[in-house]
């Protein structure tokens, strides 16, 4: 057998398991082949011959639309339904009109309704803030719901002057500044998409005996949508952690979302897990990055805990003005597959990768995004053989 199972609530793994992978748009081809490498590397250091993914390719994006006029196959869709975890570069979305985020297709398609990035800082990494060590914090963001959702009408057309008019006289809304000229946008938040997530959040905070979990949210505003998150976020863990909260294990509490833009920078250190709606997860994931180097190196995972689907991705873009160069950081990816390494049990070869990339970094090597003016920057695929020689 080489398919990932989920039998009673547990993902059953084999030593060979199948895996898709979506090469991507732009420098995804450069950083996968690197990317993979080091996998492959990575799992014969920990396991010796016991152990091997065996990958296999499905396509999305520019690659997909060329060769099959369709930029998500539902062959890709299938495949990953079947495998349940897979792992992908970055897939170009458009700005305006055009498709739809093929990102957002698949965590809706595969119902992968928690994004978890965690933020860490590496030593040698220069930052723009003073003390990025203290930045050690997992995001938990919401992945299915609120404006993700996609429903909206632009303006000046006869779809949203429906909606306007049910607005103004059926629901008697009077706000709508300039009705003409709006475009309009549905934001659904729901108890049941709320708690699915934080639950994931506070079991994940818990297996790590982390003790603070804090639900992110602007319900000072947005009381019905942004404040039922918090709302249903604290129903929960009175109604299914008393004992946690009894005993000390686990602390939970919320802060605005403004806030805690400027919590993040002032004292990162207050927070271990957090849990967010979809667009303020989306702002929170790229602003940490920041404070510890980029979102280069910011791994990410889109997972269902209940049917045990995930897909792990690189979170940058395309950059398709470096693609085919050589010179693309690969970090993303590598860090997202430790991820799906830790997710599958392999934490050897996850801690493996991780190690050897501190190292990498420690010993000054860096590709041209993160190396700056002053010190040599290694090509993606030179950056990959030295992490494969740190391995050992």
């Amino acid at each position: 057998m080489t398919q990932i199972r989920m039998i009673n609530g547990y993902l059953n793994v084999p030593d060979t398991p199948t895996i898709p992978y979506i090469e991507g748009d732009g420098i995804g081809q450069d950083i996968w082949t690197s990317s993979q490498k080091v996998f492959d590397a990575a799992v014969t250091a920990a396991y010796g011959d016991s152990r091997r993914v065996e990958w296999t390719k499905v396509m999305a994006g520019k690659e997909a639309f060329a060769q099959l006029g369709t930029s998500l196959p539902s062959e890709t869709i299938d495949t990953i339904k079947e495998h349940l975890v897979a792992i992908k570069g970055p897939l170009e979305t458009p700005v305006g009109e055009g498709i739809r985020s093929l990102n957002v297709a698949l965590r809706q398609e595969l119902d992968l309704y928690a994004c978890v990035r965690p933020v860490r800082y590496f030593e040698g990494i220069e930052s723009p803030v003073k003390h990025p060590e203290l930045t050690d914090i997992t995001i938990f963001r919401e992945n299915t719901e609120d404006i993700y959702a996609g429903i909206e009408w632009d303006a000046e057309t006869d779809d949203v002057q429906r909606v306007i008019d049910f607005l103004r006289d059926t629901m008697k809304v009077s706000k709508i500044r300039f009705p003409e000229s709006s475009s309009i946008g549905i934001k659904p938040i729901s108890r049941e998409g709320s708690e699915r997530l934080i639950r994931s959040a506070i079991e994940y905070a818990l297996a790590r005996g982390l003790k603070h979990v804090t639900l992110v949210h602007k319900g000072n505003i947005q009381k019905f949508t942004e404040g039922g998150f918090r709302k249903w976020g604290y129903e929960l863990v009175q109604r299914e952690y008393a004992d946690q909260l009894a005993d000390g294990t686990l602390e939970v509490n919320d802060i605005i979302a403004d806030n805690f833009l400027q919590q993040i920078l002032l004292n990162p250190q207050r927070f271990d897990v957090v849990a967010l709606t979809n667009l303020n997860g989306d702002y929170a994931s790229d602003a940490l990055a920041a404070q510890v180097g980029g979102i280069g190196i910011s791994p990410g995972a889109n997972i269902n805990y209940a049917t045990g689907h995930a897909i792990f991705e690189a979170t940058h873009g395309t950059a398709p003005d470096i693609a085919g160069k050589n010179i693309a950081n690969p970090s993303s990816l590598l860090l997202s597959g430790c991820m799906m390494f830790d997710y599958i049990g392999w934490t050897e070869a996850a801690d493996a990768v991780r190690s050897a990339l501190e190292k990498t970094f420690a010993q000054g090597n860096f590709t041209a995004d993160l190396a700056g003016r002053d010190r040599k920057a290694l090509s993606t695929s030179d950056f990959a053989e030295a992490i494969i020689t740190n391995l050992s």
